[in-house]
């Protein structure tokens, strides 16, 4: 992510572990992703028996713009077809709660429907193992590493109060509550034990105020997403208000 790309669903500022919305509903403010799995049922195309084929160099680049990125395929687990999945969303209802996901293989366009039949959770490595419709062998398992689930972007969950959308944070100005000074624009979220913000600092925020050194190679800054830390977020305002600790945005030598 860059651990959070703008079309990928992750959350759990102050999670620990990624697993389930009380875990994600710690303290600190959480940036989490899209919404309930609306379980269709639609009929949708079964893999093709060889799996599907091989990446073309000369295909096109996916437009993503209306998707976002859930998980990605890492490997067959067992000779059944069944799949283990790297999670990069924080709910564990994309990959357990049967139903329709959609599918970007590694040569296409545009994902395409296909239905998880089940899934669950293996703690100890962080992946989610799962089984989709049609994929009923190893070798055609084997032919879906790397490809990716995706969600339409409109497909976001209801959050709570204090819980935030990664794509709602990028862009958002932040300021010294204290000063009133600019200080960067959010350019990331980097998760963590509490997720962090990246924020690209602006050139007018100098060692003036003491913040940082004078150092011009220093472009961005990691900021804890916690309360104590980040207590202002005002998404129609687009801006973040901080208290950092004294020394938390000077550079790292």
């Amino acid at each position: 992510m860059k651990h959070e790309e703008a079309n990928k669903e992750i959350g759990g500022r102050g999670a620990e572990g990624q697993r389930g919305r009380e875990a994600e509903k710690q303290r600190g403010k959480r940036v989490g992703g899209n919404s309930k799995i609306q379980n269709a049922q639609s009929p949708l195309p079964l893999i093709p028996r060889g799996g599907p084929t091989f990446p073309n160099p000369r295909s096109p680049v996916p437009n993503l713009d209306d998707w976002l990125e859930i998980g990605k395929i890492v490997s067959p687990q067992g000779l059944s077809g069944e799949l283990k999945v790297y999670p990069v969303s924080d709910f564990p209802e994309r990959f357990e709660v049967p139903g329709k996901r959609w599918l970007l293989r590694l040569d296409g366009t545009e994902p395409q429907p296909i239905e998880l039949l089940t899934g669950r959770y293996i703690s100890n490595k962080n992946l989610y193992v799962i089984k989709l419709a049609g994929v009923e062998t190893c070798d055609q398992a084997e032919a879906l590493r790397g490809c990716k689930l995706m969600v339409p972007v409109s497909d976001r969950p209801q959050l709570d109060e204090d819980e935030y959308h990664v794509l709602d944070l990028i862009g958002l100005e932040v300021f010294m509550q204290a000063s009133g000074e600019l200080v960067g624009t959010v350019v990331d979220i980097i998760p963590a034990g509490n997720d962090l913000l990246e924020v690209k600092l602006h050139e007018s925020f100098t060692t003036d105020k003491g913040q940082i050194t004078n150092n011009k190679k220093q472009k961005t800054v990691l900021i804890p997403f916690v309360e104590a830390i980040a207590p202002v977020v005002d998404l129609q305002s687009r801006r973040i208000e901080i208290t950092p600790p004294p020394g938390l945005l000077e550079i790292n030598n």
